[in-house]
């Protein structure tokens, strides 16, 4: 994908599989899967592709988000990211920056693996709420301390909207995790939205009322997903949702009816 100068590249690591039904839902609206039902795969589950987006901008090659890892919990299974990353051309060594979208563990993944940094050059990059959040609060988790500490060292907290890379703008859109990101391509006058987990389904772009079970804040996370996808409906601008089918960007349209989102 190119946004003006820039390349964006869906780099896949692997996929999760959630039952639909259990994870995401409309409030008072029973059976809401019911109209989606070309989203779904057998036993009304979701697939789920798992990964991250390298940006290429003048002479920074940056890494969005790093995947699940090389796990297979039989739910989520990675492993894959390296060799994406490779398909390109691109070793570990050259990328010079990653920044995530937040810090779920199907987005950190190859931030360290066996407790050494995978990406020995780059500048690590993340909104500081969801450090302490995950890290060093009291909400911290084992799983996250272990993946996350050892890039301490290249580590570089952010408190709020700024440019990470010619062309590349981090905004700060706390609901989904109280750190939560999102990363504004753009050049030549063409946009592109890396919504990371502000959006988990397509179907969240139409009907602005489904809410997520992975939300911290569900208030906040649905009017920052609404104000995003208002912002961008009738515009070129593209988006994506980290969790996307075959992680296609798309557009959100109304036509005069309501809110939809189509692939490109």
């Amino acid at each position: 994908m190119k946004v003006g100068d820039i390349e964006v590249i869906p780099v896949r690591d692997g996929v999760g599989v959630e039952v639909a039904a259990e994870i995401l839902s409309r409030p008072g609206v029973a059976g809401a899967w019911a109209c989606h039902a070309e989203h779904l795969g057998p036993g009304g589950t979701l697939e789920l592709p798992l990964g991250g987006f390298c940006v290429r901008t003048g002479d920074r090659i940056v890494l969005v988000d790093a995947g699940v890892g090389d796990v297979d919990d039989g739910k989520y299974a990675g492993g894959n990211l390296l060799g994406s990353l490779a398909a390109h051309g691109i070793t570990p060594a050259d990328v010079t920056d990653v920044v995530f979208t937040h810090l779920h563990f199907d987005h950190v993944g190859w931030a360290s693996h066996d407790g050494r940094i995978v990406f020995p050059n780059a500048t690590y990059r993340l909104h500081r709420a969801d450090w302490e959040h995950f890290v060093t609060g009291p909400t911290a988790n084992a799983g996250a301390i272990d993946k996350l500490t050892p890039i301490e060292p290249r580590l570089e907290p952010f408190d709020g909207d700024f440019t990470v890379a010619p062309g590349l703008d981090a905004r700060y859109v706390p609901g989904h995790t109280p750190g939560s990101t999102v990363y504004v391509v753009s050049s030549g006058g063409e946009r592109a939205l890396l919504l990371g987990d502000v959006v988990h389904s397509v179907v969240q772009l139409g009907e602005p009322d489904w809410q997520v079970v992975f939300d911290v804040d569900p208030v906040a996370a649905t009017a920052v997903r609404n104000r995003i996808a208002d912002e961008v409906a009738d515009t070129e601008d593209l988006v994506i949702g980290a969790h996307f089918p075959d992680l296609r960007f798309g557009r959100v349209v109304r036509a005069g009816g309501p809110r939809r989102f189509v692939a490109v």
